[in-house]
């Protein structure tokens, strides 16, 4: 099975780009459980509730690979959490580095922040898209993991992103 994963700074096409790809590939997408967690907390969240999601987003790509056989497409996983929690807190918990390196997607797509900002009240930096973005990227290259920057509209994002799975199934 191929796993895709989605990453990039807030409002930048992750969830739209999964969703569009599940559809055109007939296959599953895995919805970003943080949004779940957060709609669900009755209180500020504190890094330690980063571990928890974290956990709720591996528990959900086991659950979602039980379903498909060829591709499955991750609309955020362990990089996201990593990067916010360095980038909010200044540092990441060792159980979720190490969840990291031994779950990554065999690709990713970094979503350029070249989209007009959505608001939307669980996001926090739209100022920081930028940052956020050359932290990915850095993330990235420092993984080894191969990826592909994903810039222009959504057609193109799209386009772009369906010729590149094409290639590696």
């Amino acid at each position: 099975m191929i796993t895709v994963g989605i990453v990039g700074p807030e409002s930048t096409g992750k969830t739209t780009l999964a969703q569009s790809l599940a559809q055109h590939f007939k296959t599953l997408w895995v919805p970003e459980y943080s949004r779940q967690f957060l709609t669900q907390l009755d209180r500020p969240y504190v890094q330690e509730d980063l571990i928890a999601i974290a956990r709720g987003q591996l528990e959900a790509e086991r659950q979602y690979k039980k379903k498909v056989k060829d591709l499955l497409l991750l609309d955020t996983d362990l990089f996201v959490v990593k990067i916010w929690s360095e980038f909010k807190y200044g540092s990441c918990d060792p159980w979720i580095l190490q969840q990291l390196n031994m779950n990554h997607a065999s690709f990713y797509f970094l979503t350029h922040h070249d989209l007009p900002y959505e608001y939307d009240p669980l996001r926090e930096s739209p100022e920081d898209r930028e940052e956020l973005f050359h932290l990915y990227e850095a993330a990235l290259k420092e993984a080894n993991v191969p990826y592909l920057i994903i810039r222009g509209d959504e057609e193109e994002r799209l386009e772009i992103a369906i010729q590149r799975i094409n290639s590696i199934l």
